[in-house]
């Protein structure tokens, strides 16, 4: 493996990083945005098809919007985090903001006044997930600017708690502001939005990437962080984990909820087995900083894919909605640990020019195999049942504990 160089480039870091992350302002500016863009986003994207269904259009027609939106968030994310090596983070970032705004209010004014047209809909949606995704690819790259080295894991465990946190707060807050009228949930999503970019535009860091050289072409400079990904054998570790473990989680999730409604849950039972999952995620989150501060990296990820095994294969005996939601809530405390270490290491080894791209690598090779979750989930819960599911879940991580276990080397390594 090549060396690189492990202190970030770029504007001078104080040397010793203060005792919270908060503390920097442009971190917690940062931090804000994102608890605000997620809020809005789930406010709005969860009853977007029921606003459908409401407008007279079919099911089908509605999880197709859906569907689309994510494809094209998907496709746009490693095309943006080219740009975002290339121009200025910043301003990509409030505009990218200000673009989704626009198209989500179009939808509220529409659905406000009565009109609700399929076609505009899907554009709209296409366009808040493209800007939604250029977003995150310049985001991606601006850690290094905000934070010193030693405040990374912090950092990036407080990253992971709001984004779990949001995950709990945010269907809960689109079903209140639901019931208030159908449009509010989608004024909500365009104003937060709105405040999204003033929160972005306040950051006083220099997000600007470092480059060597003039901007080579966008096809080269796309194949460079691909290259770049795949000639680093840690990162390459990385995009197998995370692939795996969101493929996998994303499995288990459905298969809870399918196997749930099989046995006569109502919906409340099942969106408290979410519930559950998701406070474990919090809690996993703002312990991931103190337990990687104590614990050796290797132990950490080694350690934490294997106890994911039981609780995998606990899922395929349990009868009881509670008991999938504590099991669930058990694997999500687990991932969050595994996440920062990683995430930290992957920045350090990283050169500030190829970050965003860097970022959008991973993050669409771990997005790309979720999306298939629920069809997975369903189509084989249906020909097998929900205990083979389960079982067979259980056997992947055991195989992914397994490589993961033959890497601890490697993890090793980049956390000297």
């Amino acid at each position: 493996m090549d060396e690189v160089e492990l202190r970030p480039s770029g504007p001078e870091l104080p040397e010793e990083a203060p005792a919270s992350p908060f503390r920097i302002r442009d971190f917690a500016l940062f931090w804000t945005a994102g608890a605000v863009d997620g809020l809005g986003t789930c406010a709005s994207s969860l009853f977007l098809p029921l606003i459908l269904l409401g407008a007279g259009y079919s099911a089908g027609l509605a999880g197709l919007v859906a569907t689309v939106a994510l494809i094209s968030g998907l496709v746009v994310s490693p095309v943006a985090g080219v740009f975002a090596d290339r121009w200025p983070r910043k301003p990509m970032m409030y505009t990218a903001a200000l673009v989704a705004a626009g198209a989500m209010g179009s939808v509220f004014v529409t659905v406000a006044l009565g009109h609700v047209v399929l076609v505009h809909v899907l554009v709209a949606a296409v366009v808040e997930q493209a800007a939604s995704a250029t977003y995150g690819a310049a985001a991606s790259g601006t850690i290094r600017r905000l934070v010193p080295p030693e405040g990374y894991a912090r950092a990036i465990g407080y990253l992971q708690a709001r984004d779990q946190a949001v995950q709990i707060v945010g269907p809960t807050l689109g079903g209140v502001l639901y019931q208030l009228a159908r449009w509010v949930p989608l004024l909500a999503d365009a104003v937060s939005f709105l405040l999204v970019a003033v929160l972005s535009k306040a950051i006083r860091a220099d997000l600007t990437p470092g480059r060597e050289g003039p901007a080579g072409s966008f096809t080269r400079d796309l194949a460079e962080g691909l290259r770049f990904v795949c000639a680093q054998p840690f990162l390459r570790f990385v995009v197998v984990w995370t692939a795996g473990i969101n493929a996998l989680l994303g499995a288990l999730y459905f298969h809870a909820v399918f196997a749930s409604h099989a046995q006569g849950a109502s919906p409340s039972s099942i969106g408290l087995i979410l519930t559950l999952a998701g406070v474990g995620g919090l809690l996993g989150a703002l312990a991931a900083p103190w337990l990687v501060r104590r614990v050796a990296a290797p132990r950490i990820v080694t350690g934490a894919s294997w106890a994911m095994v039981p609780t995998a294969a606990g899922l395929a005996f349990a009868s009881r909605t509670w008991a999938y939601g504590l099991l669930l809530s058990g694997v999500s405390l687990i991932v969050p640990s595994v996440v920062v270490v990683l995430q930290t290491r992957a920045v350090l080894v990283t050169p500030d020019r190829l970050l965003a791209r860097m970022g959008t690598v991973l993050g669409t090779a771990g997005q790309g195999v979720a999306v298939l979750a629920p069809v997975a989930a369903g189509v084989l819960v249906a020909a097998y049942g929900g205990r083979t599911v389960a079982l067979g879940c259980a056997g992947a991580f055991a195989g992914l504990a397994l490589y993961a276990t033959g890497r601890a080397g490697l993890v090793a390594r980049e956390a000297s």
